[in-house]
Order: structure tokens, then sequence, then C-alpha cells
């Protein structure tokens, strides 16, 4: 025994020793990517032996990762991008070598409507007027679907991994709200500042604020689980308040918009209203947007409050059109991704494309006094309109299609599961993505690995509870299923 740790210790020592060398002379030499290597084959091994930790090991580092420029024309999430690239390769590698891939999820209408936005996105970068700019921008879709949507939903037959998963990113988050927060105290009188404490880790403030809100319902479920023990709903309600705080400093007006709007949503649902008369409750809100526009926008084109650290001010400044830059700016980028779509109604311009192109499409007279004509400040800014200008009428009416299908699965479960935590779990989860839903009006960051990581880990939880919960008799009702723990 004692030789064979002597040998153990001698292998040891001599690896080390010509690792340190080989990395002394490649750095020496300004090889710095070789530096990496060691790294590259700790995450390969972790995600050959411990596939599913390599999962949550994602969810967690994401809200610490970092842009980097990896060439002079692409830039990669440090070090999340990469590990996704790997963990991509290795289900691929697996699942083409085992074959057991279940055939349930690829049927699952949600999984269809994604199959069909990545093949459309595969068509439209084809046509697209920068094609190389739309095959990037499709790749790098790909490996956030991959591993958080194809990779997660199988992993989450487990309900066990549903938490693991998303305890693993709101802690990460966590420790971003609390840095954030801390950077905010003493800059409270500088609304500029304010917007930019959440860097490095998070572009801007409304990113910040869309993920924090993203968050909450899922969070609010598991600090009032009947499974969650006295230590945990501790935790849970510190997170909560945290996040509640964090969602206070973010002055990002969508997300406390989305909130405000989800908590009615909540309540719809609970008295039972059937999901066909909340959408067209939707719709008829919009007609009549459209019906009294001109009214509407006399109205607040009147309001001529700015965006302010002052709560009441910021609430305000929502519906101010004539000074606010942000607002301002939004319409601006609305009006031009429209007139860059009227030139390709069916097809598009290519995915990512919109924010190389936008700014000859742009008026004077809707400048604000932010816009730019270098495209360095994000796209259309709506997740409805900038598929529409880049993927054309067939692409935004996929990612509605994607959007409305979720939302009904996670309904129907919520109301047929068997068990009520998974009831409750779906609902929760259903009105985390409801969040999104509802800032996508006014921003777009699913081209981000900080949002595409729990958005699309959270559509994978409402697929997976759909395919492998068991379902209740049709004359039972959430209230009496049994609320024994799955896990």
């Amino acid at each position: 025994m004692r030789n064979s740790n002597r040998c153990r210790l001698i292998w040891v020592v001599i690896l080390t020793a010509l690792f340190i060398s080989i990395n002394s002379f490649c750095l020496a030499h300004d090889w710095y990517y070789v530096s990496l290597v060691p790294f590259v084959g700790l995450v390969l091994l972790l995600f050959v032996m411990r596939f599913e930790d390599g999962l949550c090991c994602m969810a967690l580092l994401t809200p610490f990762a970092i842009n980097m420029a990896v060439t002079p024309e692409m830039e990669l999430s440090m070090p999340v991008e990469p590990m996704m690239i790997v963990f991509s390769a290795v289900f691929l590698f697996r699942t083409l070598a085992s074959r057991q891939y279940d055939t349930r999820l690829l049927r699952h209408p949600v999984t269809l409507a994604l199959l069909a936005i990545i093949g459309w996105m595969i068509i439209t970068s084809c046509t697209s007027q920068l094609p190389w700019v739309s095959a990037k921008y499709t790749i790098a879709r790909l490996w956030f679907v991959i591993p958080f949507f194809f990779a997660a939903a199988q992993i989450f037959q487990q309900t066990t991994r549903i938490k693991q998963f998303f305890w693993c990113y709101a802690i990460g988050l966590i420790a971003v709200v609390v840095i954030t927060t801390a950077r905010t105290v003493g800059n409270f009188s500088d609304l500029q500042t304010l917007h930019r404490v959440m860097k490095p880790f998070y572009n801007d403030h409304t990113a910040y604020g869309c993920v924090i809100a993203l968050m909450l319902p899922a969070t609010y479920y598991f600090l009032f689980n009947r499974s969650s023990r006295g230590w945990q709903r501790i935790l849970c309600l510190t997170i909560l308040v945290l996040l509640l705080v964090g969602l206070f400093f973010s002055y990002c007006r969508a997300a406390w918009i989305s909130v405000i709007a989800v908590v009615g949503v909540f309540v719809l649902i609970k008295m039972g209203v059937k999901v066909r008369w909340m959408a067209l409750i939707a719709v008829v809100g919009v007609s009549l947007f459209f019906a009294y526009q001109s009214d509407v926008l006399y109205k607040m084109g009147k309001n001529h409050q700015d965006s302010s650290y002052d709560l009441a001010d910021q609430v305000k400044s929502i519906s101010n059109i004539s000074t606010d830059a942000s607002n301002l700016e939004r319409l601006n980028r609305w009006a031009s991704a429209l007139r860059l779509w009227e030139e390709q109604p069916i097809m598009g311009c290519g995915p990512g494309t919109y924010q190389f192109l936008y700014a000859s499409y742009q008026r004077s007279y809707q400048l604000s006094t932010i816009s730019t004509n270098a495209g360095n400040l994000g796209n259309a800014h709506s997740e409805y309109i900038g598929p529409l200008t880049e993927q054309g009428v067939v692409g935004a009416g996929l990612i509605l299609a994607l959007f409305a299908l979720t939302f009904i699965t996670g309904v129907r479960v919520y109301q047929t599961a068997a068990n009520r935590n998974i009831a409750n779990m779906a609902l929760a989860f259903t009105l985390s993505l409801t969040t999104y839903y509802i800032h996508g009006i006014f921003n777009n960051f699913l081209d981000t690995d900080k949002l595409s990581v729990p958005f699309w880990g959270f559509t994978a939880v409402i697929v997976a509870l759909d395919v492998y919960s068991a379902k209740a008799d049709k004359t039972t009702t959430p209230q009496q299923h049994s609320s024994d723990n799955p896990s």
C-alpha cells in the first residue's frame, strides 16, 4: 500500500512539474490559450463522468460569466459558452451512440415548435444579407438550446434535478445581486451609474432586472413548497427578499411591469379562467390600443417625466414618449425594424443582422440622445419585432407559437397533474416564463447566455413535467391532488 501511494505521489509530482514547465514555456512565447488545456480537460472529464452535474455547474457559473474577445470578430461569454460547446458535443455523441433519447420529448408540441424555429433560422441564414453573421448567430443559438432544453428535458425526468438546476442559477444570481446592491449604495443620485453597477456580469440594468423577474415566481414556489424544511424556508425567504431588493434597485421598468402583469395572470389561472379567454383579453387589449392610439399617444406625449432614481418618477416615466431617451430610442429601433422588414417580409434580413443594418433606416425626427449608427447598443429591443425583421412573418409566428404552446402546456400540467407539488411547480415555472414573454415586448435577450440558460431550462421543465408526470382523473382538481413529495 505504501509503495502504491509513493508511486502515485511521484507521478503527481512529475505531472505537476511537467505542466508548470510547459505552461511557463507557452506563456513566455505568448501562447496563452495553451494554458486552458487543463481546464478543458477537467470540463470534459466532468461532462463525461458526471453529465447531469455538468448542467448544474454551467447554471451556477452563468451569472458570473464575462464577455471576452477570443478573436477580433468574435466574443464568447467566459467560461460558460465554451463549456456549452463541449457539453453539446458530449450530449450529441452520447445520444447518437446510445440511441436512447426519449422520443416523447421529440414529439412534444413545444419541441416541434423549437425545431421549426431552428430549421427556419438555418433557411433564413442562407438568404441573409450577412450570411456569415447569421451563421454564427444560429450556431450560438444551438449551443444554448442543446444543453438547456434537449439535454435538460431528459435530465429533468427526476424532479430533484429541477431543484438543483434552479438553485444553482439562483445562488449564482444572488451573489451578483449582493455585489450590485452593495455598489448601488451611495449612488442613488446618479441614475446612469445605477444602470451600470451590475457590470461586468450583466450588460445593463434591463437584462439584470429581467432575469430577477424571471426567478421570482419559482422562488416563491420553493418558499411555500410543503416539502421544504425549516432551514430551506429561511434560505428561500432570504433569496426572495434579496431578489425583490435587486428588482427594485434595477430600475428596470419593463421588469416591474412583467411582475405586476404576472400577478394578474396568476389570479386569472387560480380563478379557473381558460387560456383561450386570457388570449382573448390580450387581443382585445391590443385592439383597443390601436383603435384609440391617437388619444393614447397624445396623452403619452404630454408626459415629460424622464427616468429617475425616485420610484414614483420612474413609474411616471414609463409612458413618457416625448423626452425620455430610453423610450424614444426603443420607438426608434422598432420603427427602423419595421422599415427593414417591409423590404423582406417573408424571409427577413437574416438572423442576428438587424444591429448591423438598421442605421440607414433611422429617421432624423425619431432619433434620441442615445441613438447611434454603430449598432453597439443592442438590437431591435423586442422579442417579437426582432424575429419579424430578421426572419420574416414565419419567424415571428414560430416564436409566438413556442411561447403560446409552452404557456398552454404549463397551465394544463397545473390542472391535470396527479401530484399537487408537480402541479404547483408547473404553475410557478410557467409564471416565471410569462414574465419573460411580457418583458419580451420591450427587450430581447435570448441571444445571450444570461437569459438563455434559465429561459430554455425553465421551458425544459415544463415539457419534462408534462411528459413524465402522472395525470389525474379529469374529475379532480389540483386542490384534490396528493401532496406527497415526488422527489
